[in-house]
């Protein structure tokens, strides 16, 4: 069976890695490519060399500036003459992103099949997360075989009309590659405590991310400030790679440099970002692959999104979700820093998205699949 993995960005590396890792290994079942659009760049090439992957295909479509049109339209024009050279009978794609999307109707407009890898996940809101929400929806109606991460993922599925003969729960590969990294950690015996030499490790370290469309404004100025007041009234530490991009840097410099136990980092690869994971107290983000992986390492996770989609993390008490507003960040790290018994039943709640196995699961769908 020939295979197409598509990918562009960062998070959609590090989920799509442990399968394609694991079917390059079936060399008796499978045939196996992969094709970037690189919709990021350095972050996508800094996981592919962790990982050992080297694209077979690069569509090298990043440029300065570009929006979503640009991404779609440069996809849909490069990557039709790859998908007619290799003519794969799957093409499978990862998540949310336009790339996901953008791949998926490439493939539909050449006859090829598509697999959605973490399938099914709603917000319910097409403006929130903005443009994912509607990447998700769309990709599902182009999408020949569903791999839902979780059982509500898969209802979401049913009640839009996908026969369930089609949809496979096999839990998210995020917590998969999770595991794969802390492995290559202790077997390369990494330690990147000299990367992070100004922060006081003795202390609650408070990791924070941050780069949803719909928080640029006055929502990321809210949690500028929050964060600051929480740095003045509490002895913690926070860390927070910011975002390349300008709405998120400008509030951020300008509100929190200078402060002594707010430690601002460029971007950080993926093995330093999960080992300094596993070392926080708290992690306060709006990234949806965060909500997945940190309960897997006892961190409860504070949601700075008004809505998400990963309603899985919220109902296991694994993550809650505080918004934007300063007075509720406030109030619930304060909660979680001062109410032992209140932190323990996040950390200690069960992770809903998986237990590793993920990868293997697809592998051996894919194995039966005979059309």
């Amino acid at each position: 069976m020939k295979i197409l993995f598509f990918f562009g960005t960062r998070p959609e590396a590090i989920k799509m890695a442990p399968l394609i890792i694991k079917l390059k290994e079936e060399t008796e079942k499978f045939q196996v490519k992969v094709c970037v659009s690189a919709q990021h760049r350095e972050m996508l090439d800094n996981v592919l060399r962790f990982f050992d992957i080297t694209p077979d295909y690069d569509l090298d479509i990043m440029s300065v500036n570009q929006d979503i049109c640009d991404i779609t339209t440069k996809i849909l024009n490069r990557i039709k003459n790859i998908l007619k050279d290799f003519n794969p009978q799957w093409l499978i794609v990862q998540g949310d992103t336009t790339t996901t999307f953008a791949g998926a109707l490439a493939a539909f407009y050449s006859g090829i099949k598509v697999a959605h890898v973490e399938a099914g996940l709603r917000s319910f809101n097409k403006g929130a997360p903005f443009p994912e929400e509607v990447n998700r929806v769309l990709t599902t109606h182009l999408t020949d075989i569903h791999f839902a991460p979780t059982p509500i993922a898969k209802e979401n599925l049913l009640r839009e009309g996908v026969s369930e003969g089609l949809i496979h729960v096999v839990g998210n590969t995020g917590i998969d590659a999770l595991f794969l990294c802390l492995r290559k950690i202790t077997e390369k015996r990494l330690d990147f405590l000299e990367s992070f030499r100004m922060v006081d490790f003795s202390k609650k370290i408070l990791l924070v991310t941050g780069h949803r469309r719909e928080s640029f404004g006055r929502p990321f100025q809210e949690i500028c400030e929050a964060l600051k007041f929480i740095a003045e009234n509490n002895d913690v530490e926070i860390v927070y790679p910011v975002h390349l991009n300008p709405n998120v840097r400008r509030p951020v410099l300008e509100t929190l440099s200078g402060l002594s136990n707010i430690h601002l980092f460029e971007p950080l690869d993926y093995p330093s970002f999960i080992w300094l994971m596993d070392r926080s107290y708290i992690i306060l983000t709006d990234s949806g692959g965060i909500q997945e992986e940190a309960p897997s390492l006892g961190k409860p996770v504070l949601v700075m999104r008004d809505v998400t989609e990963r309603i899985e993390g919220i109902l296991a008490r694994t993550s809650r979700i505080v918004g934007t507003k300063k007075e509720n960040i406030i109030s619930e790290v304060t909660k979680l820093l001062t109410d032992r018994a209140e932190y323990e039943s996040m950390a200690k709640a069960i992770n809903p998205y998986g237990d590793g196995t993920a990868n293997q699961k697809i592998c051996k769908v894919m194995q039966s699949l005979s059309f």
